[in-house]
């Protein structure tokens, strides 16, 4: 089973930012596409963003394009999620989530990740 670990989460005032972290440990990230997921309190987990195995292709949802990014380390093995411009909204668990795959593109689809971090905590709050 693949061991995935975020960290980073924290409270942050509206506006201020954070970077999450999902770092793998005993195998490598380089073949797998990566999502970023949120649980807001009381309600379904979604989809926030995800990236391709090669680090070329990231998709985001409507609601954090322009605040997001995504990016990936290979030499630190790890994934990053930066988060500017937060909002109350934003607040909730963050999962990060590996799947294998050949693709060129990654699609922000839950159920396709096989692999799942236990969470970091994100609360946006004055």
């Amino acid at each position: 089973q693949l061991q995935l670990v975020e960290s980073g989460g924290g409270l942050v005032q509206p506006g201020g930012s954070l970077r999450l972290s999902c770092a793998a440990s005993g195998f490598t990230l380089d073949n797998y596409d990566i999502g970023w997921f949120h649980q807001a309190p009381g309600k379904e987990r979604e989809g926030v963003s995800c990236i391709s195995r090669t680090g070329v292709y990231t998709k985001y949802v409507d609601s954090v394009k322009g605040r997001f990014t995504t990016s990936r380390d290979s030499a630190k093995n790890t994934v990053y999620l930066q988060m500017n411009s937060l909002k109350p909204e934003d607040t909730g668990v963050y999962y990060c989530a590996a799947v294998s795959t050949v693709q060129h593109v990654c699609l922000i689809l839950d159920f396709l990740f096989s692999s799942w971090g236990q969470g970091t905590q994100v609360t946006v709050s004055s």
